[in-house]
């Protein structure tokens, strides 16, 4: 079935030809506007490398601008229909519709999983679709085992500079087999030093494989979702793409693509899938990768003059050896001409990264924040030269790392952020999760292996400063009884409700003993018995705790429960439990004076 799926593309090659040209124009009218260049990137003939304005992480691509496969689809778009039976003929926009089975579970499993973790995001499956046919053809026409890993990996070329992006080896090759430069791996293609932030596990198997196309399709999903992207607007969705591959070419082939899926698409069997036969370093429309300067060999024969003599020949019509007033060899003839010098390779202009040396901090103040808050301090690094100058317009990347929940503001844990004129990247507001304890955060120049900046960073457990009581009522009880009212304080902290702070609450002996009394009012446990200690105590959303009621044994007497809370909010409660007071006796009537 893939070898029919090939002859059929071969012969459809006039028609994609046609095609191009129409949908080319289309995707001109339809395409953003420039906003910069990458000078370490090879462009497209022809056409603008866009990188939004205001997208600091545009810059920080998934695949390092390898090539791509670039077939446009058939301008006629097919209905969602049934799979083709084998042997039954189908036409070159069904064919080409058709996605391996397995692949397509991946893409819409990972779209799927954003609904519920990005919901803002608004991610089509059909977008990682068009990405991975564009990327690597549906990992090679689907050729991908039960588990969705390919049968051999897919790799990009080389990123040596060398016509394509200068990335030096960021994983010891442990992904791509190369320990001297990066390559793009999988069915999605991320490069190596993208896949170990970006990287996910979408199958569930406790690993992240840029190999398997369950964990690459969820990987390029949140990929294309950080920075609050929503793409159902156009704005953000050209974005998105654009900081996959850097390239107006790419950007109006992913679209085009996308679009033809959603006209229409369906399941084929894995492996039967066929693979696009144009690639965008082989494309003739594209600017061609530079080749070596040939060497240039001096032709073993002299050259024989044009006008066959005269003042500087010395000799007869076709006289080689004559002697002249220029005559090389001598005096004897006409020198024998140099060989021609190679070409030399025009020399690229450092790039800002080229020129850093080292960053530094930049000024950053203790990094703290209690669970669940923002902090309030950023982490900025300066980019410098080796003497202290400076450089604007680097990436730099800040990756959180240790056993915590912390993130940036929008739920990752890596950001990208490109130096001001300062030379200052400030990184995204970090927000505390749940766990305390310490974690790092880490800032690196992205595409060199100058050493990084780690800042370490504290979750310190809630807190609260104030418990007050929610009513003034006197809590009092007869002995053997319960008391009618239960227990409710408010906790605050620096006058804003304190939620989900930690609490205890123990009937101590006296406001100089906080020992816990052996009797007097007490609490019950799940199987009845008295306990006169609670902990594992949290206030709610609102600041508020509720203790559950309170008993009281035989004795009579002033009883204190005390409230304390993480952060030294202290609480004491007055109990009293005292006997009855029976009614005062009416006199008897007296006598009346008739009787």
């Amino acid at each position: 079935m893939a070898a029919h799926f090939g002859r059929r593309l071969r012969k459809g090659a006039a028609t994609t030809a046609v095609a191009a040209a129409a949908v080319a124009a289309l995707s001109a009218s339809q395409a953003p506007v420039a906003a910069g260049d990458e000078p370490d990137r090879p462009t497209t003939a022809g056409a603008a490398t866009s990188v939004p304005e205001g997208d600091a992480n545009a810059g920080a691509n998934a695949t390092g601008n390898s090539p791509y496969y670039t077939d446009l689809p058939p301008l006629k778009s097919p209905a969602p229909s049934a799979s083709p039976s084998v042997g039954t003929p189908v036409t070159r926009a069904e064919g080409e519709a058709g996605i391996p089975a397995t692949v397509l579970d991946a893409y819409r499993k990972a779209a799927a999983e954003l609904r519920s973790a990005k919901p803002g995001c608004n991610l089509p499956w059909q977008l990682l679709a068009a990405i991975g046919n564009v990327e690597s053809g549906q990992a090679r026409g689907g050729q991908v085992d039960a588990d969705g890993t390919t049968l051999r990996r897919i790799l990009g070329p080389q990123l040596d500079g060398n016509g394509f992006a200068l990335i030096p080896d960021t994983d010891n090759g442990a992904y791509d087999g190369n320990s001297d430069y990066d390559q793009a791996v999988g069915p999605m293609q991320f490069i190596p030093s993208t896949w170990a932030w970006a990287g996910r596990d979408g199958n569930g198997d406790g690993k992240k494989d840029p190999n398997n196309v369950y964990d690459a399709a969820l990987a390029a999903g949140h990929y294309l979702c950080r920075n609050d992207w929503d793409l159902s607007r156009e704005g953000d969705l050209h974005s998105a793409i654009l900081s996959y591959n850097n390239s107006q070419d790419y950007l109006n082939l992913v679209l085009n693509w996308m679009e033809y899926y959603r006209k229409g698409s369906h399941s084929v069997p894995d492996g039967s899938g066929g693979l696009p036969g144009h690639r965008s370093d082989e494309d003739p429309t594209t600017s061609p990768r530079p080749s070596h300067p040939p060497t240039t060999k001096p032709d073993p024969k002299p050259h024989k003059p044009a006008d066959g003599g005269g003042k500087d020949g010395g000799g007869k019509d076709g006289d080689h050896n004559g002697g002249g007033e220029h005559g090389g060899n001598g005096g004897s003839g006409t020198p024998t001409p140099e060989p021609p010098k190679p070409p030399v390779p025009p020399t690229t202009p450092p790039t800002p990264t080229d020129l850093v040396d080292h960053l530094r901090d930049a000024g950053t103040r203790q990094l703290t924040a209690m669970a669940g808050d923002a902090f309030t301090e950023r982490i900025g690094t300066r980019a410098e030269t080796k003497v202290g100058k400076s450089v604007a317009k680097v990436r730099v990347r800040f990756t959180i790392t240790g056993d915590t929940d912390a993130t940036f503001a929008g739920g990752e844990t890596v950001a990208t952020v490109a130096t001001d004129d300062k030379g200052v990247a400030l990184a995204p507001a970090l927000q505390a999760g749940e766990k305390t304890g310490d974690f790092k955060v880490t800032a690196a120049v992205v595409g060199r292996t100058l050493k990084g900046v780690d800042y370490t960073a504290t979750v310190t457990a809630r807190a609260a400063d104030l418990l007050a009581r929610t009513s003034d009522t006197p809590l009092t009880c007869t002995p053997g009884g319960e008391f009618a009212d239960r227990v409710q304080v408010k906790a605050t902290y620096k006058g804003a409700v304190a939620d989900g702070v930690a609490a205890t609450a123990t009937l101590v002996t006296s406001a100089l003993d906080a020992t816990e009394n052996s009797e007097g009012p007490f609490f019950k446990d799940a199987d009845g018995k008295a306990v006169r200690t609670l902990t594992g105590l949290r206030t709610d959303a609102k600041g508020l705790l509720t203790l559950p009621k309170l008993y009281a044994d035989t004795t009579t007497g002033t009883f204190l429960l005390r409230i304390t809370t993480t952060g030294g909010a202290t609480l004491n409660v007055e109990l009293k439990v005292a006997a009855a007071t029976s009614a005062p006796e009416l006199p008897l009537p007296s006598p009346s004076a008739s009787s």
